[in-house]
């Protein structure tokens, strides 16, 4: 599968971003990522990220970590899985461990992600399975919880002590996504936009198949036989930002972007201007033989501790049976989304990243709200160092640089990295 990653090449830098406007660098073409050494230089990285090695199964869920970067330019790194944050002060030096502690002062045993900031004063976490959002002071002490009756996908904070979501429930018929505004005081939850998909069409007309095995002895394995279709996020709602006094909601799947003002008043709609892609029958049927032959020789990992190798062995090849039969339903070239995901500059530029034709070659274009909200140029980030992967979960901007959470190339030990890049032009 086409990731997103960048093949970095790291050389001295002899202009910073901090200097620029980087609207001025990225209309000189190719964008050099160049790491500050100093940066966190003095960091024992095999301990600050030692749950870096942490498996789920099968799953390396030790590289699922983000970043939030706080007002005063600290960076918070979040840790899937475990109890703790990290803390690192402006110059990426390591600080301390902390957790989320309730009111009487015990850490939660299972905490979210700290998703941003609030009104400069409190972190908000992401939603947990059972439906809670968790408000904290920047020492993870708890205030508050937020209670959601339905799956939160992303979150962003507004500066009006408001937060936006989107949302998304499964109905008897249909598949809603939506986008509403919060009142952090209040709770109050008001719908800005909302998208329903009967599901009879998205699982057969569209091709999106999810199977779901149920075990002899209880528990169920869900795999969906067309793994493109989830890597290139074709069931992903609209993507959030903000900037200045607009909010943005862009919609991968059919280009648009939708304008609102922060109390949610609709304002515009806009059209985004290139050429959707689409990916050819042959590369999908070449992605789903790789799939079948994964599955052939990996291991499926069992539901419940009660399941036998022999009811393994009956769903693994149910699973080959299905993907083979899908093969043959693969006729027709599919749309691919316009863009895959949005970084916001420290200068309020919105990076709208496309997906790559080729690995290792990544353009994006930048719409600039500056003037009139409109894509104004395209470029291409290079480095060396790093197998970068473009996640605005693991990608910040602050000041100029972008700050990162990257695996560093032929390190020794822990290869995961808090990075502060400088930007500059070949």
């Amino acid at each position: 599968m086409k990731k997103i990653i960048l093949s970095l090449l790291c050389l001295t830098m002899a202009l910073t971003a901090s200097s620029q406007k980087l609207l001025d660098l990225y209309q000189k073409g190719t964008i050099k990522l160049v790491a500050d050494n100093n940066f966190g230089q003095e960091n024992d990285w095999d301990q600050v990220f030692r749950s870096y090695k942490d498996m789920m199964g099968s799953s390396h869920v030790g590289e699922r970590k983000s970043l939030v970067i706080m007002p005063d330019g600290s960076v918070i790194v979040n840790h899937a899985y475990t109890d703790y944050y990290s803390k690192f002060n402006p110059q990426g030096k390591f600080l301390k461990e902390f957790g989320i502690t309730g009111t009487t002062g015990k850490r939660f045993k299972k905490i979210m992600s700290i998703e941003g900031v609030l009104n400069g004063t409190k972190f908000f976490t992401g939603v947990d399975n059972p439906g809670n959002m968790y408000f904290t002071d920047f020492n993870g002490k708890w205030l508050k919880t937020f209670k959601f009756k339905h799956s939160v996908r992303q979150v962003i904070a507004l500066p009006n002590n408001k937060l936006v979501i989107v949302g998304w429930e499964i109905g008897e018929s249909k598949f809603r996504d939506f986008i509403s505004i919060i009142d952090y005081n209040t709770n109050k939850e008001n719908v800005l936009w909302e998208f329903n998909t009967p599901r009879s069409q998205d699982w057969a007309d569209n091709k999106l198949f999810s199977y779901r095995h149920e075990f002899k002895t209880g528990g169920a394995i869900g795999y969906r036989t067309m793994p493109y279709t989830n890597d290139l996020g074709m069931n992903n709602g609209p993507i959030l930002s903000s900037v200045g006094n607009k909010l943005i909601a862009a919609i991968p799947t059919v280009g648009e972007i939708l304008i609102y003002d922060l109390d949610g008043n609709f304002k515009s709609k806009e059209k985004i201007s290139w050429e959707q892609k689409y990916l050819s029958v042959e590369d999908q049927k070449e992605i789903q033989k790789k799939a079948i032959e994964r599955i052939k020789t990996g291991d499926i990992q069992k539901a419940s501790d009660k399941n036998t190798p022999e009811e393994i062995g009956e769903v693994k090849d149910q699973f080959i049976k299905e993907m083979e039969a899908d093969l043959l339903l693969i006729k027709d070239p599919i749309p691919i989304p316009t863009f895959s995901t949005i970084l916001k500059d420290s200068d309020g530029n919105l990076l709208f990243f496309e997906f790559a034709e080729k690995q290792n070659e990544n353009n994006f274009n930048v719409w600039i709200y500056e003037k009139g909200g409109k894509f104004v140029c395209q470029s291409r980030f290079v480095c060396d160092d790093y197998n970068l992967k473009i996640n605005p979960s693991r990608m910040v901007f602050h000041n100029g640089y972008l700050y990162s959470l990257q695996e560093k190339k032929n390190a020794s030990g822990v290869p995961m990295r808090l990075v502060r890049f400088k930007l500059t032009t070949i």
